[in-house]
């Protein structure tokens, strides 16, 4: 049997077009996706949602600077099934849960529209930048986070992603994301092509010119990319680059990063925050044991607290 090539192995691939002004990012998840979602019962219409979501995450992600920048990505509704998404990025390392209505879920059949599944919701993006980033001068009032929230509107959370830099940022981005399997075999693979109007790469806020004059050409090249591509184990990131922009002056390919999972759990994180709350509420959370049961929403993972 001829052994498939090791392209599919959690990685993320960065890259440039200078002379158009355009930067972008290609990701693939496999073990680390499928990792995520055995840890909770979710049913396909979730866990598809939920890859998504975490390809998503991981192409905004990559676009930081700084060690100990942080992305997180949140959608949420009170009138739908699902009440809640949350997943973020940071260093490499990705988690992720949906906080959902089994019931409600499984009346809406196999392929649920994104409007059925959350109803009238938002969606908002939280970017904490590294202090050494933030001392650069990135954002508007000088702090380490800001965040922009807008409708939770579109065929797909891909649509909504797109949105955002179009009404928040007022960057020109193109995203496309391809999830195949099911069950404990996953596979989930994205593109986010992005103009840059003063053609920098790597900042987290632009400033924007009202004119894109290459954008047109870069959107029409990117957009060419099919769902089969971005899922063919045989293809290589760098391939797909190549396969794009060949015909373009310079391409400069930027080795990303390892994609973890990522969940931050630990007795003394948990430790930390029961230590906020008073001797009698703490009291009142123990169990027969004397013990306080701490469960990780993102891995399932049942901490016990002396």
């Amino acid at each position: 049997m001829k052994k498939e090539p090791e392209t599919f192995s959690d990685k993320l691939l960065g890259f440039s077009v200078p002379s158009r002004d355009a930067r972008g990012r290609l990701v693939r998840l496999d073990r680390v996706v499928n990792e995520i979602l055995s840890a909770h019962d979710y049913p396909p219409s979730v866990a598809h949602l939920l890859a998504e979501a975490l390809v998503l995450v991981s192409l905004m992600g990559a676009l930081l600077k700084g060690e100990g920048s942080q992305l997180t990505m949140q959608a949420q509704t009170k009138s739908g099934p699902i009440s809640l998404l949350v997943c973020d990025y940071k260093d490499g390392a990705i988690r992720g849960y949906v906080d959902f209505d089994r019931e409600a879920v499984a009346k809406l059949g196999s392929s649920p529209a994104l409007g059925a599944l959350f109803g009238e919701g938002f969606l908002a993006l939280t970017f904490d930048v590294a202090e050494e980033v933030r001392q650069q001068g990135i954002g508007t009032d000088g702090s380490n986070r800001y965040q922009g929230i807008v409708p939770l509107e579109g065929d797909s959370l891909t649509d909504a992603c797109q949105a955002y830099f179009a009404q928040s940022e007022q960057v020109p981005t193109l995203m496309r994301v391809a999830i195949s399997g099911g069950g404990t075999g996953y596979r989930a693979a994205g593109l986010l092509v992005q103009h840059l109007p003063d053609g920098e790469v790597g900042r987290e806020r632009l400033h924007v010119r009202h004119d894109h004059p290459q954008w047109e050409h870069i959107a029409v090249m990117a957009g060419s990319t099919r769902h089969e591509e971005l899922l063919d184990g045989s293809l290589s990131l760098e391939a797909i680059v190549w396969r794009l922009f060949h015909e373009e002056e310079e391409v400069r390919v930027l080795p990303g990063a390892q994609v973890l999972q990522g969940c931050r759990c630990s007795i003394e994180h948990y430790e930390r925050i029961l230590s906020k709350f008073s001797e009698t509420d703490r009291q009142e959370m123990r169990d027969e044991n004397g013990n306080i049961l701490v469960d990780c929403a993102f891995c399932s993972k049942q901490f016990a607290i002396a």
